[in-house]
C-alpha cells in the first residue's frame, strides 16, 4: 500500500520540464495591437466589448491576418503564425474586400525596403494566406449551433489538407442574440478547446447604458475610478471568458482631425494601461 502511494505522488517531470512542455504546447501568440499587451495563448477566451462602430471587427480582422500570415516567405520576415483562422460571421456583414485590402497591405508593408514592391504583392503568397482563412456565415442561433457541432470534423479535415492546425476562432456577432442557447454554445466550445489549440475571440455589443466614450474611459482610468462594465450575458458565458477588453470611440478628433480615435481598456484582468488607436488603410494603428 505504501509503495502504491509513493508511486502515485512521484513526479514524472521537473518544474522546468513542465513549463517547457506547456509553453511549447500552448505558446503565447504574437497578436497585433491592441491585443498585444497581455500574454494570450490557445485556450484563452477573449471578449471584445464595445458599442457599435467602435472598431471591434477591425481588431478581429487584424488578429486573423496575423494568424494566417507566414513566419517568413522567400527570405522575407512576416512574423505571422502560419496557422488556420476560422472567422464565424453571425451578422452576415463581413467585408471580404476590406479584409483582402488589409492583407495585401501587410504583404506590401513587409517588402517596403524594395521600391518596386511598395505597390506590389506576391499573389502566390496572398492565395496561400487566404486558403488558411476559413469563413463561416450563420444567420441564426440554430445555424451557429449546427456549425459548432460539425466544426471539429471540419477543422480536422482542413488540418489534413493544409498540414497546419487552427490557432484562432473568431466569433463576430453584433446583433444576433444567443441567450437562449448560450449553455449549449459554451459546452460545444469547451469540447473544441479540448481537441484543438485555439484562442477564441468574440465580440459583444455594449448595452445602451454602457456606451462609454473613449474620452470618458481616459478620464476615469487616469483619475482613479473605472467606468462600470454592465454585464448582461448569462453566467455560463461570463465564467467561460478569461479576458475582456472594452473598446470605445472618441467624441473628439484631437490631433487626428481627419481620423476618429478609439480607446481600449482591459477589464478582465483589470490593468492600469490603455491604448489609443485609429483605423486607416493600414488597419488598426496605435497613436501616442
Amino acid at each position: 500500500m505504501e509503495s502504491t502511494v509513493k508511486d502515485w505522488i512521484k513526479a514524472d517531470e521537473t518544474a522546468k520540464e513542465m513549463l517547457t512542455r506547456l509553453f511549447t504546447e500552448r505558446p503565447f501568440l504574437p497578436l497585433p495591437p491592441p491585443l498585444h499587451k497581455l500574454p494570450l495563448r490557445p485556450g484563452n477566451v477573449v471578449e471584445v466589448a464595445g458599442a457599435p462602430s467602435s472598431g471591434k471587427t477591425h481588431i478581429l480582422m487584424q488578429a486573423a491576418i496575423s494568424c494566417i500570415l507566414p513566419k517568413q516567405w522567400k527570405g522575407v520576415q512576416f512574423g505571422g503564425m502560419e496557422r488556420l483562422a476560422v472567422f464565424v460571421d453571425l451578422d452576415c456583414r463581413f467585408d471580404v474586400l476590406r479584409f483582402s485590402r488589409l492583407l495585401k497591405h501587410k504583404l506590401i508593408q513587409a517588402n517596403s525596403n524594395d521600391m518596386k514592391s511598395q505597390t506590389q504583392y506576391d499573389e502566390e503568397l496572398f492565395a496561400e494566406c487566404m486558403r488558411r482563412f476559413l469563413y463561416i456565415r450563420g444567420y441564426n442561433s440554430l445555424e451557429f449551433l449546427a456549425t459548432l457541432k460539425t466544426m471539429n470534423n471540419q477543422l480536422q479535415k482542413q488540418k489534413d489538407i493544409q498540414g497546419v492546425g487552427v490557432h484562432l476562432l473568431v466569433l463576430d456577432r453584433k446583433s444576433l442574440s444567443l441567450q437562449s442557447v448560450m449553455e449549449n454554445v459554451v459546452q460545444d466550445l469547451q469540447k473544441l478547446l479540448l481537441v484543438h489549440l485555439l484562442l477564441v475571440l468574440a465580440t459583444k455589443n455594449s448595452i445602451s447604458g454602457d456606451k462609454s466614450t473613449a474620452d470618458e474611459l481616459m478620464r476615469n482610468t487616469s483619475s482613479g475610478p473605472r467606468p462600470k462594465h454592465r454585464e448582461y450575458m448569462p453566467s455560463v458565458w461570463q465564467s467561460f471568458v478569461t479576458h475582456r477588453i472594452h473598446v470605445a470611440a472618441s467624441e473628439h478628433d484631437g490631433d487626428h482631425r481627419r481620423q476618429r480615435t478609439y480607446l481600449t481598456e482591459w477589464i478582465l484582468p483589470s490593468v492600469n494601461f490603455s491604448d489609443r488607436f485609429v483605423i486607416n488603410e493600414d488597419g488598426v494603428s496605435l497613436i501616442s
